[in-house]
């Protein structure tokens, strides 16, 4: 069964819905979700299979998901101005020691607590609006003080993992979760996954450390990976691909770096789509037209400074390019098309003061 979650308003692109087609064709496979966020790839899917999992589902990224901490900074008793100049060196090999992680000895040190290029970022946040005044309190949220989205994933590692199964195994062959193949693939898996919620930890303390802010913990959520879930009739694996888990609590949707972000709190009724909602807007442009389209049109000063007076860093031309606002899908309608489907309460939106990209190519 394929199943994608959309109202009449939404776009969603041909290609990617051929391509759950042949997600749903292959082997073991129970049930497909597309989400409102859905794009090519397929990225902004969930699929349930049996006993048989897919590493080229979940992809390269294993372990990419969204952090988002409450900070302590008050907004009133800061200047952009003076945060930007502070947010100097988050690119660099972090020298300090890592402690309270379960890792063991920590492969690809050299990248733990880099951002990375493509869509990852780290982007200081305040409050917009407050939709569910109680689920916000619950939180430990505070109106008044910035938030800290981070969005990351296992850098190198999760690529080196995916390389490895292909090498042993082919590119989209399934395998058992009880053959060898199977256990070291998952044994990986989670490394990367744990690997990659350190890492976002690491992010979030080197930008609040240089803003001389602390942090607590909202919420991660990992949106690349495959799990055990627990339905009605059984146990299913749900590969997920741009998709966020909808039964660990809260969940940030970021919008792109132009427009408001959305905490949600997943209903209780997610099993229908696999336990999964949108991790993000979704692209509705590649990567590779963005420059060209956006050149001649709009100037460059104004992709580093957004609607909402807040400021991008970025040092890399083509990337401000690539990840304009304009690249990805309207995100209003994404939240929209999610409370349609009794999917999420929304507990408040959340606009970027800071989004920070890279300022140094030392970190693909």
């Amino acid at each position: 069964m394929i199943t994608i979650i959309s109202t009449q308003k939404s776009w969603i692109e041909g290609t990617a819905v051929q391509q759950l087609e042949q997600v749903h064709s292959l082997n073991d496979m129970i049930s497909v979700i597309g989400l409102p966020d859905l794009h090519a790839g397929p990225v902004g899917m969930a699929a349930a299979s049996q006993s048989i999992i897919y590493p080229h589902l979940v992809g390269s990224d294993i372990g990419c998901g969204m952090g988002f901490w409450q900070t302590d900074g008050l907004i009133h008793k800061h200047r952009i101005d003076s945060m930007v100049k502070k947010l100097e060196d988050l690119d660099s090999i972090y020298d300090e020691e890592i402690s309270e992680h379960d890792l063991g000895e920590l492969r690809y040190r050299e990248a733990l607590g880099t951002i990375g290029a493509g869509n990852h970022f780290a982007e200081l946040q305040k409050v917009s609006e407050i939709v569910s005044p109680n689920l916000f309190e619950s939180l430990g949220l505070v109106k008044d003080a910035f938030a800290l989205l981070v969005h990351s994933g296992s850098r190198g590692l999760g690529r080196s993992i995916l390389d490895r199964h292909i090498e042993l195994n082919g590119s989209g062959s399934g395998i058992d979760t009880c053959c060898d193949a199977g256990i070291h693939y998952l044994e990986n898996h989670d490394y990367a996954v744990n690997w990659g919620k350190l890492n976002r930890r690491v992010i979030a303390k080197r930008f609040l450390d240089s803003l001389n802010m602390a942090g607590i913990p909202i919420s991660d959520t990992v949106h690349n990976s495959v799990t055990c879930e627990q339905f009605c009739d059984g146990n299913r694996w749900v590969h997920r691909k741009g998709a966020s888990p909808a039964n660990r609590g809260a969940v940030m949707i970021a919008g792109s770096r132009g427009t408001l972000s959305y905490l949600v709190m997943p209903t209780v009724d997610t099993e229908r789509v696999n336990f999964s909602i949108a991790h993000g807007a979704g692209r509705k442009l590649k990567r590779s037209e963005m420059e060209a389209r956006l050149k001649k049109k709009v100037p460059l000063d104004s992709l580093t400074h957004t609607k909402f007076g807040g400021r991008v860093i970025c040092e890399d031309k083509s990337l401000l390019y690539e990840e304009a606002p304009e690249a990805y899908k309207n995100i209003d309608q994404v939240i929209f098309d999610l409370k349609d489907a009794g999917l999420i309460e929304v507990i408040a939106s959340y606009q970027p003061v800071i989004t920070y990209k890279k300022r140094e190519d030392t970190w693909k």
